[in-house]
C-alpha cells in the first residue's frame, strides 16, 4: 500500500517536498513523489491538486484519490477515475481563513480609496477622498459551508452588515441568511460586495450568468474565489461594461492559467490574481496521511465525497 504525488500543476508546492513533508508526518510510510512512483501496481492513493489526465488509468490497484484543497468537480466525473475508487477532500484552517483575508483585502482595497490614491499619487496629487463607513455596507457571501461561513462571520465581527446565500437554509450568528434560488437576486441587490465561495456542481456552474449580475447593486464589486464556472464570463465583460456590477476580482477563472489573449486581462473593471487566494494546508496535511492509514485499516475516511452529489 503506497500513496502516490502528483500535484498536477507548477507554482506551488514541488512533490518532492510535499512528499518529504508527509513522512515526517508519517514516519514508515510508503510515500512517492511522481518523479519517482516506484512499482505502479502498489499505489493504492493518489494525492492531486489538479488530476492529470492519465495518471488514475496507470494505476490499476487504485482506491483513493484525495484531493490536496477542497474542490473535487474535476475529480468525481473523471472519466479515468473508475467507479469503485473514492475520493476525499480536505477541510483545512489555514486556507479558509486565507481566502476570508483575501475577500476581505479587496473589499478593504475599495472601501479605502487605496487604488485612487495609488493613481493619485503617480501624479503628485494631494487628493482626499471620503472613505465609505462599514456599519453602512453590506458584503454578501455566496456559499456557506466551511470558507464561505468563516468569511461570512469575518465580515460580521468587522462590523458590515453581512449576509449569506446557500442552497438549502442555515444560521449563522450575526450573519443575514437566505437560501435558495428565488432569495438570490434579492440579495445581490442589497451588497456592496459579494464574495462568491461556491463549490463547482451541476446547480452552480454559471449561476452568475447574465441575468443574476443584472440583479447585483450598480456600482458593486464581485469578488470570485470559488470556482471559475461559477460565472458566465462572457456576460460578466458585458455586465462590467453597463457598471453593474462595478469591478469583479477574479481569483479563479473558467481556464486556468487564463490565456494571454482572453479579454479579462485587459479589461479596465477587472482585477486578475493567478488562484492565490487560498495557498498553504497547514494541519490538514495530518488529514493525508490519516487516510492513508484508514485506508489500510478499512476505517471511515476523512471528508470523503460522494461522488454522485459532487461534495
Amino acid at each position: 500500500m503506497a500513496l502516490l504525488i502528483s500535484i498536477g500543476h507548477n507554482g506551488w508546492y514541488s512533490e518532492e517536498d510535499l512528499a518529504a513533508e508527509l513522512r515526517r508526518l508519517a514516519p514508515g510510510a510508503d510515500i512517492r513523489p511522481a518523479s519517482d512512483p516506484g512499482n505502479l501496481d502498489e499505489i493504492t492513493m493518489l494525492a492531486v491538486s489538479t488530476l492529470k489526465t492519465d495518471i488514475a488509468a496507470r494505476l490499476p490497484n487504485l482506491q483513493l484519490v484525495q484531493k490536496l484543497g477542497a474542490g473535487v468537480e474535476t475529480i468525481v466525473n473523471h472519466p479515468t477515475v473508475a467507479p469503485h475508487v473514492r475520493v476525499a477532500r480536505l477541510k483545512p484552517e489555514e486556507p479558509a481563513r486565507e481566502i476570508a483575508e483575501y475577500c476581505l483585502a479587496y473589499v478593504l482595497r475599495e472601501q479605502r480609496n487605496l487604488l485612487h490614491h495609488a493613481k493619485a499619487q503617480t501624479h503628485a496629487d494631494w487628493d482626499p477622498v471620503e472613505p465609505k463607513r462599514t456599519h453602512m455596507t453590506t458584503v454578501g457571501v455566496l456559499g456557506l459551508g466551511h470558507i464561505g461561513g468563516l468569511t461570512a462571520r469575518l465580515m460580521a465581527r468587522l462590523g458590515f452588515q453581512a449576509h449569506g446565500w446557500s442552497r438549502t437554509e442555515k444560521a449563522i450568528e450575526g450573519v443575514t441568511c437566505h437560501h435558495g434560488s428565488d432569495a438570490l437576486p434579492r440579495m445581490l441587490g442589497q451588497c456592496d460586495y459579494v464574495c462568491a465561495i461556491l463549490p463547482s456542481t451541476p446547480d452552480t456552474r454559471g449561476l452568475m450568468d447574465a441575468k443574476m449580475l443584472a440583479a447585483m447593486k450598480p456600482g458593486s464589486v464581485l469578488i470570485n474565489a470559488g470556482r471559475g464556472d461559477l460565472i458566465d464570463e462572457a456576460a460578466l465583460i458585458t455586465a462590467l461594461d453597463s457598471g453593474t456590477p462595478g469591478h469583479a476580482v477574479l481569483d479563479v477563472l473558467c481556464k486556468e492559467p487564463l490565456p494571454k489573449d482572453d479579454p479579462l486581462w485587459r479589461h479596465p473593471s477587472v482585477t486578475i490574481t493567478p488562484h492565490v487566494s487560498g495557498w498553504h494546508l497547514g494541519d490538514a496535511l495530518g488529514d493525508v496521511v490519516e487516510n492513508l492509514r484508514r485506508l489500510g485499516s478499512g476505517e471511515t475516511l476523512l471528508h470523503e465525497v460522494d461522488r454522485a452529489r459532487g461534495y
